[in-house]
């Protein structure tokens, strides 16, 4: 593979690599030199393939600390040990830290209800964005509706119904899946 690469370019190229000026900068300084139209990403192609080391610099996505996607085993993991957590014995307090009442912490709820309102949309009827978590259908004949309510960005429920499904203890236990056909309630 044949490079436009001068001689010259590429001697600037280590000299303002040297100095420590980013790539978007040496390709303007060179473009500027040279009367080229390089870009930075020629630069840091050109870089690699001279074999030069790139200064590691931090970028400021860490330095502003920016969001990260969440990871789902994590979150699962920190749920499960904040459920299990036993706060420890308290030690026997100096009378001038007793305050005048004491809380203490309450066992966890184990609910496996939600406190939302369906809209019971059927399948034709929910819009892109609409929540999809399904009520009825536990009995024969009985129709599948669905909750209806805005869906929680990266998931098929509504927030409420998010947190429901994604409980930590659900997702310890097996599941016995019953094998039920789905059966469309209206035609369009």
């Amino acid at each position: 593979m044949q490079s436009t690469w001068e001689e010259a370019h590429s001697v600037a190229l280590r000299a303002y690599l040297d100095k420590g000026l980013s790539f978007a900068e040496i390709a303007r300084a060179l473009n500027r030199q040279f009367g080229t139209a390089y870009t930075r990403n020629a630069a840091i192609g050109r870089a690699r393939r001279l074999g030069l080391s790139v200064p590691l610099r931090p970028s400021s996505d860490s330095v502003m600390g920016s969001p990260k996607r969440p990871d789902a085993r994590r979150i699962c993991r920190s749920r499960t040990r904040k459920l299990n957590h036993v706060p420890p014995k308290p030690s026997t307090p100096k009378p001038s830290a007793l305050k005048p009442s004491i809380v203490e912490r309450a066992e966890a709820l184990r609910l496996r209800c939600v406190a939302i309102t369906p809209r019971h949309l059927s399948l034709v009827d929910l819009e892109a964005n609409d929540c999809r978590y399904p009520y009825g259908g536990d009995v024969e004949g009985d129709p599948i509706t669905f909750c209806g309510h805005p869906r929680h960005e990266g998931s098929s429920y509504c927030l409420s119904h998010f947190h429901l499904t994604n409980l930590p203890e659900a997702a310890t236990e097996p599941v016995a899946r019953a094998r039920t056909p789905l059966r469309l309630v209206e035609a369009a």
